[in-house]
């Protein structure tokens, strides 16, 4: 049997063959199937014809509606087959993962109506998978200690028995267990302090074993946008390691939800330093016989990370609506940080020393020597605090010094857009004010392909938008709760609200429980269940409210299950590290920064109304400043063509 759906001729382009198989499947093959002829849809095949035939990297900006999964899945899998190399499809988040991979998701519909066999694989971010050897420590704990012992009861067999000749499969994913809340979730999945290189139980660990899964997947291996970046960051560091790269090689990549990429390389690129974690892996050198000049140069740096951690948690002042804390970069930190410094230099000389005595197991020693060169390699960022940003944060471990390299466009350039290889960017959100240049510039790209195209929705019968233009009271909060319970009235519950921030869903979470007209309908938190569980209950529950943060982008619910979108809050970026450093480089950031983030972000969560040419519904901000005239006006200016901005009292 062919491995290409189409007869190929070696004479002819093997992109131009793909194109034109592609064209009668959107012309003819769907159509025969019930699927609708979209020109939008079209328009895009022949737009990414250009991108595999040069092997460039294009912005692909299609509206809701135009089909556009179908159109990339496509040229991926017949490139891949090409190629002999899987592409990748990497998503914004987890939850727009399970829209392409769930049974009546897009891969599936392609695979039954073109009568392909797919293989497509998920390769799910570390932080989605259970960890033994946290699940330990849980079960001693007396909160939910019951639950986490159902966890360790229900594990595979091959966990905790030992052999040989047993048959391993993956297990531990997130998504196994939908009923933990994130905070639970937490006390058990994996997170950046856990030592997986020294871990006894690696070999029959859920992340592991699905690592060998993915890897062999023919046509597609789907991740996250995190996942895609901590395997461009960490491919040489793993290679030296003599470890695999996370993904393989591959043949092109799509960023679905591209827009927020650059958010996902920042995180990447991000390093977490720990006392604890120090501590842990530093004194894994005293097991062997060491000099008397090690062991004291080890007591010294521990002391030294003990009185620089000190002095962070002293000095670091709280930003307002924020779980970070601003770190003061003062002279006596510098200071501290160059004594912490310098001893580590010392331990580095020594263990050259040590390793010619063959005291120390070589595995242990390249573990430490690997952790002190990232402490030493991110530390160093603090001589050039223009370029830095950093924070700290506490949980009941201690705290965590975070830091962060300002850009990382150089970095992307080099590492990701400067291969010859298909790089697709889809989104309805690309440009703002029909220039693509905010998103490129953030990464580094400076030769790209680009179009837009619209939505073939008719936004002008099928949308209504109705904004709060008037003050509130003295007493905007309760004022605002009483608006959305009749706003939810309308609509029967039916409803998507939207939160730029944890800290507003929850104080909306606290106030609504003091309404009993809030009791009527079913609310559900983002939070309180694993996050494709929530979203399937919402769309089976068709009166229940769904309250979320991150689900501005890739929630498709068509039909009245989702029948109003309100917008608690217009998503202007938060008052954190990460964008008070953008602010400061900006000569305008208002207008540069603050302004362009919000704009993609609400074009998003307009997104989620109108999934079919049959859905109907309303929008509804709820936000005050949508009182300013320059604020208005902007927001006026992305809405889908023929929608009308209305006084929010004028819907009820």
């Amino acid at each position: 049997m062919s491995q290409y759906p189409f007869e190929f001729d070696p004479k002819i382009p093997f992109v131009e063959q793909a194109s034109d198989w592609i064209a009668d499947v959107f012309y003819e093959r769907l159509p025969e199937a019930g699927f609708e002829v979209r020109d939008e849809q079209i328009y895009m095949a022949f737009q990414l014809e250009r991108a595999y035939s040069d092997k460039k990297t294009i912005f692909a900006e299609a509206g809701v509606g135009t089909g556009k999964t179908f159109v990339y899945l496509l040229y991926a899998i017949n490139y891949a087959r090409y190629m002999r190399m899987p592409a990748i499809i990497a998503c914004a988040d987890e939850s727009l993962i399970e829209q392409l991979v769930k049974p009546e998701g897009d891969i599936a519909k392609l695979a039954r109506h073109l009568d392909l066999t797919i293989d497509a694989r998920l390769g799910k971010s570390t932080d989605q998978y259970l960890c033994l050897n946290k699940l330990d420590d849980a079960k001693g704990e007396i909160e939910d200690s019951e639950i986490f012992h159902d966890i360790y009861r229900e594990l595979p067999d091959f966990v905790n028995t030992p052999g040989t000749m047993q048959s391993f499969h993956p297990y531990g994913n997130r998504k196994d267990y939908p009923n933990l809340t994130d905070d639970q979730w937490g006390k058990v999945g994996w997170d950046v302090f856990q030592d997986c290189l020294v871990c006894t139980r690696r070999h029959r660990c859920g992340q592991t074993l699905s690592r060998d899964h993915y890897r062999k997947a023919a046509d597609i291996i789907i991740c996250s946008h995190d996942f895609y970046m901590e395997h461009v960051w960490t491919y040489e560091a793993r290679k030296r390691e003599g470890q695999l790269p996370l993904l393989p090689e591959h043949s092109s990549v799509v960023f679905d939800e591209g827009h927020l990429l650059e958010n996902a390389a920042q995180k990447a690129l991000t390093y977490k330093l720990k006392h604890a974690m120090f501590e842990s892996i530093i004194t894994r050198l005293l097991n062997g016989e060491v000099r008397e000049s090690l062991a004291v140069a080890i007591d010294e740096a521990i002391e030294q990370s003990e009185n620089l951690f000190y002095l962070l948690n002293r000095t670091s002042r709280k930003i307002m609506a924020s779980d970070r804390k601003e770190v003061v970069v003062s002279a006596e930190l510098l200071r501290e940080i160059n004594r912490f410094q310098d001893v580590l230099a010392t331990i580095e000389e020594e263990l050259v020393f040590e390793s010619a005595l063959f005291t120390l197991d070589d595995y242990q020693l390249k573990i430490v020597e690997e952790h002190i060169e990232m402490i030493q390699f991110a530390l160093s960022l603090f001589k050039q605090p223009a370029g830095l940003i950093t924070w700290v944060s506490e949980d009941k471990d201690g705290t965590t010094l975070v830091i962060m390299p300002k850009l990382v466009k150089e970095v992307l350039k080099e590492r990701v857009f400067s291969k010859r290889m298909p790089i697709i960017f889809s989104s309805a959100t690309l440009s703002v004010d029909g220039s693509f240049a905010y998103t490129a510039d953030s990464l580094g790209i400076e030769d790209s392909l680009s179009f837009s195209v619209p939505s073939p929705y008719d936004y002008e019968n099928q949308m209504h938008l109705f904004a709060k233009l008037q003050p509130y009271s003295s007493d905007e909060r309760q004022e605002k709760i009483q608006l959305a319970l009749k706003l939810l009235l309308k609509s029967e519950g039916r409803a998507l609200i939207l939160f730029p921030s944890r800290e507003e869903l929850e104080q909306f979470k606290q106030d609504i429980s003091g309404y009993t007209d809030g009791s009527v309908y079913r609310f559900l938190f983002e939070g309180e269940s694993e996050i494709s569980h929530l979203i399937a209950e919402f769309q089976n529950d068709e009166h229940s409210v769904l309250c979320a943060v991150t689900l501005w982008e890739g929630l498709d619910i068509p039909g009245p299950s989702l029948s109003q979108v309100m917008i608690w809050s217009l998503p202007f970026p938060p008052n954190d590290p990460v964008f008070a450093a953008k602010r400061r480089d900006a000569a305008v950031p208002f207008d540069t920064v603050d302004m362009p983030y919000m704009l993609l972000r609400l074009k998003q969560g307009l997104g989620r109304l109108i999934r079919t040419r049959e859905d109907q519904g309303i929008v509804s901000i709820l936000d005050p400043r949508m009182n300013d005239e320059q604020v208005r006006e902007k927001v006026e200016h992305i809405l889908p063509q023929g929608v009308v901005l209305q006084d929010i009292t004028d819907s009820l």
